[in-house]
């Protein structure tokens, strides 16, 4: 189902004023994240070449030099620029998208989670009523209502959209809601090292 099927709103909502979607925020902890899903295990982390995280979900200055905070709808993981990405939850592609400030994008949903995946290389075609985003030098083409399995790879690290430097924004949504993806990383953590013991 397409996102103007649902009714929604862009999902790759990177920056501004969160108005009656921050009203709605998630407030989840750990615990509560743990309890949604009871096969972590399964969950993959979403980069190949993870360097750091770079800016956190939630309020934060603007990243134009402006005088006034923004609500950040995700985790920003930074990479090397034409590292690859790995989708975090097996799940089919809803979405493709090259025009908004999340730049080249890649959307899954798995059950009740969206992921958002931003700033990608590559760009989306269209072709004999198919849509999906091309990166040729990567080797990828990813098509929407295709079903992309935990840790395949759905693109590449790049700077498109509204961006100051290479890495992976990661948004994450649970019935709809926004959800901090830090909550998420640690909940597997604590899941995969414990079925590690």
């Amino acid at each position: 189902m397409s996102r103007e099927e649902r009714g929604d709103q862009p999902l790759a909502i990177s920056a501004g004023d969160p108005g009656e979607q921050g009203q709605n925020l998630a407030e989840m902890t750990a615990n509560q994240i743990a309890a949604t899903r009871n096969e972590w295990n399964s969950a993959s982390f979403p980069l190949e070449q993870f360097q750091a995280y770079t800016s956190p979900f939630g309020y934060r200055r603007s990243i134009d030099g402006y005088n006034f905070n923004e609500f950040h709808y995700g985790l920003d993981l930074a990479a090397p620029r034409g590292s690859y990405i790995r989708n975090w939850w097996t799940g089919t592609v809803v979405e493709v998208s090259d025009d908004s400030n999340c730049g080249t994008s890649v959307v899954v949903e798995a059950g009740e989670w969206l992921s958002i995946y931003c700033h990608m290389e590559g760009y989306v075609e269209v072709a004999n009523g198919e849509r999906y985003m091309i990166d040729r030098e990567g080797g990828l083409r990813i098509t929407e209502g295709s079903v992309v399995e935990a840790g395949e790879r759905v693109g590449r690290i790049g700077m498109t959209g509204r961006t100051t430097g290479p890495h992976l924004h990661w948004g994450l949504k649970y019935n709809n809601n926004w959800v901090d993806p830090a909550l998420v990383l640690r909940a597997m953590y604590s899941s995969q090292a414990s079925a590690a013991n």
